[in-house]
């Protein structure tokens, strides 16, 4: 029968320490087990025990799923990595969709951050390891190796020796209650190694060890058949403790040359400590901001930004820009205090994020900005009011909502490295979009008379834009919307590493990486300077590298081609084909980290986005107008002196060209129009330099226009005209004299 029982319990560490433990009911007659049946209520079981090195408290309710049905499952679980393959039907909108969604794992604890850095190298320790590259520090769970054996960054610890007493140790630093681990192979290309079955023992002084039961018997846990899926193992009895050590039993053996390696993540919660008299010290930090901090699917994503929009309707618009594989609309916030116009002289600004679908720190601060934005314009913070009234931001939180919702199913964890990266179809976004820099480098190397050559607005191939070609709808409704909209700034939200990348990314005749600069250069690096400064993880001097680059000694910015070659890139398409500069940020290690790190990654980035936007009003702008009617010229040519790139003005005339401090001549031109130049200056201020411009017709395009108007000549051009024709004339003449004068010498030779 069945007790309601509300206990806490006093737990006496052996170092003296107490430790208070909620416990939820439980039945007389309950059992721990290695397995949980699925139609199984979830209970605890409280058993006796004594004040050892560390506590067992025996339970079967370690995670949840978000469905009204529990799941089945054993102590060791296995997620497949793999997208499915099936053909699918266009989805309704989430509203409109009554059966509840499947989620992710729940986990009872966190993990404590071996994969997101919180975990320090310090807190690692092995019982030996074959060289520094394949120390414990490198046994993080996802961590990715160089492309060089037997460099400094490989992917695993691996043991010196192959026996059954290599040990892989992680020091939480403070009590705490560990629920499981998460395992996985070595990431390598040369090697192929992995830990098949392993134990687990528990310390609170890394001396006298306890290993995890499973009843009577030493638990062993079922590790790796291939070396990238994660696979999970849930404790049947959680441990109060202070260290873990994961010992392996089997692994690849590889003939005789198999290593034993591995990468790892443990799930723990942490505990009160009374004799830790400075626990604000080991706190996790809080955000001071109180935002919605939590992973959001698609519908629950639509539910945020409604929230929004209804809380602050006057500056506030969603509208979509199309939709993905799966029908699924890629909806965006804009942000304005005039929303859905384009207003003269009004910059235009966007952040994307999600392009890769398991990247998901991009989305979930994006949400949180515009959360953040709207509360702060009504308490009338005067930074984001200013922001918000000369600026017309745009964010775009999701742009492969169809890969979010595949690693959204597996789980922070459990998503693996690839995992949702690509499109429903399978396509890499970041190398979709159309190749223009080849184009560009093939016309430069043939044409002698470089005067000839387009050094902007390059066109889309015909073959990129036919319905054969093999474009994700999402990159086709991107291109459209950066056609639409005369964006002047961008970013797009990346993670896996922590770095700021700017154009190129594509290297000269295909290299693997060569710094491949752009005509501006300087200030690229000014805009990734302003993100990576503000920054307070790229900031940090003491942060560890990722993964297989340190970037810290580039000062957290680096030209992305002279990271990897890449293609088809976002960043680069944007500079090429429109007038917008665009960097890449790759905001953190975790690629799918904890909600629970969310507000510290919303922290590291705040000051960083703000300052980032306010970069779209550094540099000139103005308005190219008509001397005569003062009507906007639209795709007027706007060139800066000794920088090869133009941009133009758009439909109203207005334009806005980015550029560092400095004094510029600039010149504007268009069809039918003399060219004007003047000298313009642009100071360190948070505000464009104006320079307008009034160009005046060509007589030939005033004429051509008041002819097809039906109307009469005025006197002015009738004058100019006059001076035309008598000029040329002149011109005429003096030819024709020239002429004869030489004819003239031939007879007299003769």
């Amino acid at each position: 029968m069945a007790r309601v029982l509300h206990l806490t319990l006093l737990l006496f560490l052996h170092y003296g320490s107490i430790v208070l433990i909620s416990t939820r009911p439980a039945d007389d007659n309950s059992a721990v087990r290695p397995t949980v049946d699925s139609d199984a209520t979830f209970t605890t079981t409280v058993s006796s025990f004594s004040t050892g090195n560390s506590t067992n408290v025996p339970t079967t309710g370690l995670y949840s799923k978000s469905t009204t049905k529990p799941p089945t499952t054993t102590a060791t679980t296995e997620r497949q990595t793999e997208g499915s393959d099936k053909k699918v039907a266009p989805r309704k909108e989430a509203e409109e969709e009554e059966e509840e969604e499947e989620g992710p794992l729940e986990f009872e604890c966190p993990p404590l951050g071996l994969e997101s850095l919180r975990v320090k190298d310090t807190q690692l320790r092995a019982s030996s390891y074959k060289r520094r590259g394949l120390g414990p520090h490198r046994g993080r769970l996802n961590i990715q190796s160089g492309i060089e054996d037997g460099d400094i960054y490989d992917g695993a610890w691996c043991a010196q020796y192959r026996d059954k007493n290599q040990w892989f140790e992680v020091d939480a630093l403070r009590p705490t209650r560990f629920t499981g681990v998460i395992l996985q192979g070595r990431n390598s290309i040369w090697s192929w190694n992995m830990v098949h079955s392993y134990k687990v023992q528990f310390s609170n002084d890394s001396v006298v060890w306890k290993p995890c039961m499973n009843g009577t018997e030493e638990a062993v846990f079922e590790g790796n058949q291939n070396t990238e899926i994660a696979v999970l193992a849930l404790f049947n009895t959680s441990t109060v403790a202070r260290y873990i050590r994961i010992n392996p039993q089997t692994w690849y053996q590889n003939g005789t040359q198999g290593d034993i390696c591995l990468r790892a993540e443990v799930l723990g919660c942490t505990v009160p400590d009374p004799n830790n008299i400075y626990a604000w010290q080991t706190e996790p930090m809080e955000s001071r901001d109180k935002l919605d901090f939590r992973h959001h699917n698609y519908k629950e994503m639509r539910k945020l930004m409604k929230s929004v929009n209804e809380a602050c309707p006057d500056i506030t618009r969603i509208y979509s820009i199309g939709k993905s594989y799966t029908g699924l609309k890629l909806y965006v916030m804009e942000i304005s205090d005039n929303p859905g116009k384009h207003e003269l002289g009004e910059p235009e600004f966007r952040y994307v994020a999600g392009m890769h679908g398991n990247e998901v720190v991009g989305r979930e601060i994006l949400l949180n900005l515009m959360e953040y934005m709207c509360h702060e314009y009504k308490q009338g913070n005067q930074r984001i009011v200013h922001l918000i009234k000369e600026t017309r931001i745009h964010l775009l939180p999701s742009m492969n909502p169809d890969g979010y919702e595949i690693a959204f199913k597996e789980g922070s964890e459990m998503a693996g490295w690839a995992t949702g990266r690509y499109s429903y179809e399978g396509i890499d976004m970041n190398h979709n979009f159309a190749d223009l820099n080849s184009g560009m480098w093939t016309a430069i190397e043939l044409e002698t008379d470089h005067s000839k050559l387009i050094n902007h607005y390059f066109p889309i191939p015909e073959k990129y834009t036919s319905e054969e070609a093999f474009v994700a709808s999402e990159t086709r409704a991107v291109i459209n919307w950066m056609q639409n909209i005369p964006f002047v700034l961008s970013a797009n939200l990346h993670g896996g590493e922590v770095v700021v990348t700017y154009p190129y990314d594509m290297t000269k005749d295909w290299a693997p990486r060569a710094h491949t600069p752009t005509p501006d250069e300087s200030f690229f690096r000014w805009l990734a300077t302003a993100y990576a400064s503000t920054n307070q993880m790229m900031s940090n001097p003491d942060r560890r590298p990722c993964h297989n680059r340190d970037f810290l000694r580039y000062n957290n910015i680096i030209n992305g081609a002279d990271w990897h070659n890449v293609p088809g890139s976002m960043n680069d398409f944007s500079y090429l084909h429109t007038n917008c500069f665009e960097v890449t940020v790759e905001l953190s290690c975790d690629k799918f980290p904890h909600a629970s790190e969310l507000p510290t990654e919303w922290e590291n980035n705040r000051e960083s986005l703000l300052v980032y936007m306010e970069q779209v009003h550094r540099g000139i702008k103005g308005v190219v107008r008509d001397k005569d009617t003062e009507a906007g010229i639209a795709d007027a040519i706007i060139k800066v002196e000794d920088i090869d790139h133009h941009i133009r003005s758009v439909a109203d005339g207005d334009y806005w060209r980015l550029l560092n401090p400095g004094e510029y001549r600039v010149t504007a031109s268009a069809e039918g129009y003399f060219p004007s130049s003047r000298t313009c200056q642009v100071m360190y201020d948070f505000y464009p330099t104006i320079c307008d411009f009034r160009l005046t017709k060509m007589p030939k395009q005033r004429l051509k226009e008041i002819l097809a108007k039906g109307g009469k000549l005025p006197k002015d051009l009738q004058l100019r005209l006059r001076q035309l024709r008598l000029r040329k004339l002149r011109v005429t003449t003096k030819a024709i004299n020239r002429r004869r004068a030489a004819a003239a010498k031939r007879v007299k030779k003769v």
